[in-house]
C-alpha cells in the first residue's frame, strides 16, 4: 500500500482510488479524517446509560470516538486499518484495537456496541453473520446493541450527493453484482484532491434486517431515528 499518490487496493468487490492510504474495503483514510460528524454522538447519547462502556466496530479515522469520549462515554474503538487506529487514537482517552471485525473475541463485554457505517449491509452474508456475531459475542446480558442500517431507497435515489466540508459526497450508482447484492460506487471530490470508493452492499428490507439479527440472538427493540437508520437491539430471551 502506497503513503501517498494514487493508491488502488481491492478485495472481494471493493476498491478505492485517491491519493493515501487506502483500507482492503475501499475507504480512503483521508477521506474518512475529513468527514464530519452528524447526529450519531446525540442519537447515541440518549439511548444508552451515561458513562456507558462502548465497543465501536469499525471507528474508522474516529470520527464519532472522539465526541463520544468528550461525552464521558469509556470507547473501545476496534478497526483493520493501522492508519485509522492512528488517527482515532489522537484522542486521549480511548483504547484502540486492530483486527477484522468478524474474529474479534476480546474476551470482555460492553454495556454498548456499536456497528455502525452500514456494516451491517455487508455484501457476502456469511461476513453479515459474523459481524452480527461478534455484536452478540461482546454485549451485556443487559446492555444494548446500536446498529446503523441504509436508507429505505438508498440504492434507489441516485445519483445522490451531499456537501462535507468544502468537499462533496456523491453516491453515483448503485448495479446489481449478483443475487440481492449491489455494487455501490461513490465518489469524494474537494478542491485539493478526489477519490473513489466501489462497495458491496445487499438492501435489507426491515423484516429481513430484524431476522438477520434474530438469527444472531438479538432483538431489535426500537427504531431510534425518524428514518430508522438506526436501531437499537439487545440479547434475546
Amino acid at each position: 500500500m502506497k503513503a501517498q499518490g494514487a493508491d488502488e487496493r481491492s478485495r472481494d468487490g471493493y476498491r478505492g482510488t485517491g491519493p493515501g492510504a487506502i483500507t482492503p474495503d475501499g475507504c480512503a483514510v483521508e477521506v474518512w479524517e475529513r468527514l464530519p460528524v452528524g447526529d450519531e454522538p446525540e442519537v447515541i447519547e440518549r439511548s444508552v446509560p451515561a458513562g456507558a462502556s462502548i465497543l465501536e466496530l469499525g471507528c474508522g479515522a474516529g470520527r464519532i470516538t472522539r465526541p463520544l469520549v468528550r461525552r464521558g462515554f469509556v470507547v473501545t474503538a476496534v478497526d483493520e486499518s493501522a492508519e485509522m487506529l492512528e488517527r482515532a487514537a489522537r484522542v486521549g482517552g480511548v483504547r484502540t484495537v486492530r483486527g477484522a471485525i468478524e474474529g474479534l473475541d476480546l474476551g470482555e463485554r460492553f454495556d454498548v456496541v456499536l456497528l455502525g457505517s452500514f456494516l451491517v449491509h455487508a455484501g457476502d452474508p456469511e461476513v453479515r453473520r459474523a459481524l452480527l456475531g461478534t455484536c452478540r459475542r461482546h454485549v451485556a446480558e443487559h446492555g444494548c446493541v446500536l446498529v446503523q442500517r441504509e436508507g429505505a431507497d438508498w440504492h434507489e435515489r441516485l445519483p445522490r450527493e451531499r456537501r462535507i466540508g468544502d468537499g462533496l459526497s456523491r453516491v453515483v450508482s448503485a448495479e446489481p453484482a449478483g443475487p440481492g447484492v449491489n455494487s455501490v460506487h461513490v465518489e469524494y471530490v474537494f478542491p485539493d484532491a478526489s477519490w473513489t470508493q466501489t462497495f458491496l452492499s445487499r438492501p435489507l428490507t426491515p423484516e429481513a434486517f430484524e431476522q438477520a439479527l434474530a438469527e444472531a440472538g438479538l432483538t431489535v427493540t426500537e427504531y431510534l431515528t425518524q428514518d430508522s437508520t438506526w436501531a437499537r437491539a439487545v440479547p434475546s430471551p
